[in-house]
């Protein structure tokens, strides 16, 4: 399997980097190849504005990012950091993404990886038809066939994100990553790998992780990814994109509507 790694921590000496180190190791261990990209060490623009644009005229034209980065998308006319990196996506037959969680999401230069990276015509705004009028999204799209993981460290004690606990329910929180991140364009997700209360880490605890992750990995072409309703395959109304009554299970609500009759192990 062909994997790409994207790394957000800007300390080398970080949990966060240790354990992306251990999982590009296990991983070629196991026969797999492997690409990374560090953000912080090659200085990742994060924002996206006109300068990704090189064609963009920013003197007579006003900037609407979806047309334009469609146009630079198809034309192949991005910036050279966002086509290397779509070019390492569409190499890739798994995405790990590996972060500490800072404000209940990842860190603002890994968001802006994706907005750049995932342009109109690649992670969103493909594969309109009749049968699919709001277009090839939520379990389809570009990235259909390929996996996808978050490997998140957690500051906290896990009884702070348990559905009693005072941060929310971890599900909850990961879910704008999980499901509109990575299952939007296509990606069959993976439960994510958490590692927390990272203040208080010890080095008998760093084994023990480490040792988790190496097990995690073995099965990463095998395991079952989060059964995240496909948009297009009948349990949405493709007029207003609501669940269809009959789709809904007696045993779930809120953001668990959108998962198939299964409870979340994390």
């Amino acid at each position: 399997m062909k994997v790409l790694i994207v790394l957000a921590h800007p300390e080398p000496k970080s949990l966060t980097t240790s354990l992306f180190n251990v999982t590009v190791d296990e991983l070629k261990k196991l026969g797999h190849e492997v690409k990374t990209t560090d953000l912080y060490a090659i200085k990742w623009k994060a924002t996206i504005d006109a300068d990704d644009f090189p064609e963009f005229d920013q003197e007579k034209e006003r900037l609407v990012i979806t047309s334009e980065s469609r146009k630079a998308y198809n034309e192949r006319k991005l910036t050279k950091d966002v086509l290397e990196e779509q070019e390492k996506l569409e190499w890739a037959d798994m995405l790990i993404l590996q972060f500490p969680l800072w404000w209940f999401s990842m860190p603002a230069i890994l968001k802006g990886w994706v907005e750049r990276v995932f342009s109109s015509g690649l992670g969103y705004g493909v594969g309109y038809s009749p049968k699919t009028p709001h277009g090839s999204r939520y379990g389809e799209g570009a990235f259909k066939g390929k996996r996808a993981m978050l490997s998140i460290t957690i500051g906290a004690p896990a009884t702070n994100y348990n559905k009693m606990g005072v941060n929310g329910d971890i599900f909850d929180i990961l879910y704008p990553l999980n499901h509109g991140v990575l299952f939007y364009p296509g990606f069959d997700v993976l439960e994510p790998f958490l590692v927390y209360r990272t203040h208080r880490f010890t080095e008998e605890r760093l084994q023990e992780t480490t040792n988790e992750l190496r097990e995690r990995l073995k099965n990463l072409e095998t395991e079952k990814p989060i059964p995240f309703r496909p948009q297009n395959a009948g349990d949405y109304d493709l007029q207003t994109l609501e669940l269809k009554p009959d789709a809904i299970s007696p045993d779930k609500k809120g953001l668990g509507l959108r998962v198939h009759l299964k409870e979340q192990s994390y």
